[in-house]
């Protein structure tokens, strides 16, 4: 009996590239066969075994990446609830969806098979929610190798497999023309390109420029609304399909006129405030309402998340260490102070050289620091900025020299014996914390990179958030901390402006213990020396003036005996971990507060001591006791006394729990 088998399925062109895809196509017409007879060919189809290879490197390049962010488990459960949870990704090519009833091939077990399709209410699952986004700044691209433009490509598409889609913004500089900017915009473009996945377009005809009277009573430094968007929903479609847009910073004036450059940090908040959906008010603020253009989002085209500037500067330098970046900058604390400082020339950067820059590294520095916070300003207060070296974004070799640890072992001289250098782009988006936390002292950095300065410079960033404000009494910037002889007006916390209730509150729910209150405050109203609140009551640390034992109080203000003691720290359950709540803080204790030093004491099995650990100067467990003592007084050991007085008083301090569990410490 002889068996006539149908026609053998086979898929449709646009998935025979699949890897692993194993089908069953008809042999080729031969006249010694019948045309339909039994299948006797087996093809596997699948990419290019350069392409796979390439497409395997990128993945593990990435998985790498992941592994080296040194994300915690919080970390992990932020970004995926974040960028996974409940979103449907959009396909980067049209889906041919049957009709209801026709049959349908799918693999089971490795073979082709058919089904049915029945009628449902909703044939496709999309998302309402918009794409996550970061508008990215490339400063000077003509100064980049290729190797290092390809790492930033690379970098951009692992940020987009990641759930963050980049909107590049081209910068050429001063003296940029348009070919250069279009040139490197291409260039970039071909680089992102060459990995896998939906790929780049560069998007040269988006920005307008219109006339507006500015008002006189705007304040310098702001950045006028004369740059708008008009992209005819090229942006639109291009975050649709997941596609990384670049766009020259050129502007045109009117529809039939050339181009010409525009400000690259004026084109940056235009994009940023386009795509938040908030309206240009080119109606009220051109010369000519009838020739601003009037399509503008009714709602915000994508979630903008971050804001990166990759300039050859680096991160915004610190003040009294102006060759090393801030890592992390509060901007409701620290914007009017910083933008002071890098205005007055306080701090100098010798990287101008061979940066093509009219101006000097500060101006440029203090531009970057105010574009980011009017960028900021539009975004929601999750949204964070990252401002650092394209070499840093590009993790190439030949942005920084691997540094050999020691000689490979048993011979094999092939073996890998450097260390990577963490991204911090793709760190920054797993964790949203800066690569090394801003409370970390310098050395313990240096020490972790082994010891070398310029690779900490060249690798760090600086992470600016909108933060919260820092209320600090007494206002150390008034008058320092100093103890106050017994007679003087001390400060209670009691007082007026103190919100005591929420300020128990949150050591009760940091700790997670019931306080004593009447107990805590009878201890330290007469010897309180201040207190440190973050944002509305989110973080705070109480610090005293403790007396050694066995030491007058007469002595002690005689000999400066006093020991400055942190009595209380503590943050929100709901603020704990990236927040970077415990880091604002601490960092305000030991900076603005207690320069000199400060100590403290933690049961021997409470968990953050590795955190405790890591900013102290020196630990020491007490003995006969649950105690471990820190310090970050830097020479405490060359003063026996000072040592001697920490421990004394560390031991001797009374809890004020209610529950009296103190008792076994």
């Amino acid at each position: 009996m002889k068996l006539n088998l149908p026609t053998c399925f086979s898929w449709p062109s646009s998935r025979r590239s699949r890897k692993g895809l194993t089908c069953l196509v008809r042999s080729p017409p031969n006249n010694s066969k019948p045309a339909f007879g039994p299948v006797d060919t087996v093809r596997r189809m699948s990419t290019p075994s350069a392409s796979r290879a390439k497409k395997q490197a990128l993945d593990r390049d990435m998985i790498i990446s992941v592994l080296e962010s040194a994300a915690t488990r919080r970390d992990a459960k932020g970004y995926l609830q974040k960028y996974t949870h409940g979103k449907t990704p959009c396909p980067s090519a049209p889906s041919h969806e049957p009709a209801a009833g026709s049959p349908v091939a799918s693999l089971t077990n490795g073979r082709p098979t058919m089904t049915t399709t029945t009628t449902t209410t909703t044939t496709t699952t999309k998302t309402t929610d918009p794409t996550d986004a970061a508008v990215v700044t490339l400063r000077l691209p003509q100064e980049l190798s290729s190797d290092v433009l390809h790492g930033i490509a690379k970098t951009l598409s692992q940020l987009r497999v990641l759930g963050l889609t980049a909107l590049v913004v081209v910068d050429g500089g001063a003296g940029a023309d348009c070919r250069l900017l279009e040139d490197q915009a291409l260039r970039l473009c071909e680089a992102i390109d060459s990995f896998a996945g939906p790929g780049s377009k560069m998007a040269g005809h988006v920005f307008s420029r219109r006339k507006r009277k500015t008002p006189a009573s705007t304040p310098p430094g702001v950045v006028a609304d004369t740059i708008l968007v008009d992209d005819r929903g090229v942006l639109e479609r291009a975050l649709r399909r997941s596609v990384i847009v670049v766009m020259p910073s050129l502007a045109r004036p009117d529809d039939i006129s050339c181009r010409a450059p525009a400000d690259a940090n004026a084109t940056t908040l235009a994009l940023t405030r386009y795509l938040a959906g908030f309206p240009s008010e080119a109606s009220s603020g051109t010369d000519d309402p009838a020739s601003a253009p009037t399509t503008h989002p009714s709602a915000r085209l994508a979630s903008v998340e971050r804001i990166i500037i990759l300039d050859p500067l680096g991160g915004i330098p610190m003040t009294r260490r102006p060759h090393v970046p801030h890592r992390l900058i509060n901007l409701e604390q620290e914007y009017d102070m910083l933008l002071q400082n890098l205005k007055a020339g306080a701090s100098t950067c010798p990287e101008t050289a061979g940066t093509g820059r009219p101006n000097a590294p500060n101006d440029n520095h203090a531009a970057n620091l105010s574009l980011v916070k009017d960028t900021l300003t539009l975004l929601p207060p999750t949204s964070s900025a990252l401002i650092t070296t394209p070499f840093a974004a590009a993790c190439t070799s030949s942005s920084t020299p691997p540094t050999a640890h020691r000689r490979p072992l048993l011979g094999f001289d092939s073996m890998v014996t450097t260390r990577r250098q963490r991204n911090p782009l793709l760190h920054n988006l797993l964790t949203n914390r800066p690569a090394f936390s801003p409370s970390l002292p310098l050395k313990r950095i240096q020490d972790e990179e082994d010891g070398s300065s310029q690779r900490v410079n060249s690798g760090s960033a600086t992470l600016v958030k909108r933060g919260m404000p820092v209320t600090i009494y007494p206002d150390p910037r008034v008058e320092p901390w100093r103890f106050s002889k017994p007679t003087a007006t001390r400060l209670r916390l009691t007082d007026d402006c103190f919100d005591l209730a929420r300020l128990l509150y949150l050591i009760e729910d940091s700790f997670n213990r019931k306080l004593d209150a009447q107990h805590y405050l009878k201890r330290v109203n007469d010897n309180l020396a201040g207190v440190i609140i973050a944002g509305e009551y989110e973080g705070a640390a109480i610090l005293t003036w403790e007396l050694p034992v066995g030491v007058s109080e007469q002595d002690a203000c005689a000999q400066r005996r006093f020991v400055p003691y942190l009595d209380k720290f503590a943050v929100l359950k709901t603020r704990q971990g990236c927040s970077g709540v415990a880091d604002i803080v601490f960092n305000a204790m030991v900076q603005d507060c207690f320069p000199d030093g400060v100590c403290w004491r933690s049961r021997k099995d409470n968990p953050v001591n590795k955190w405790y650990f890591e900013r102290s100067a020196g630990t020491c467990q007490l003995s006969a006791s649950n105690w471990a003592m820190f310090w970050t007084t830097m020479d405490a050991k060359e003063r026996s006394t000072t040592l001697q007085d920490y421990e004394s008083v560390c031991r001797s301090v009374e809890p004020s729990w209610a529950d009296k569990k103190h008792v076994i410490d």
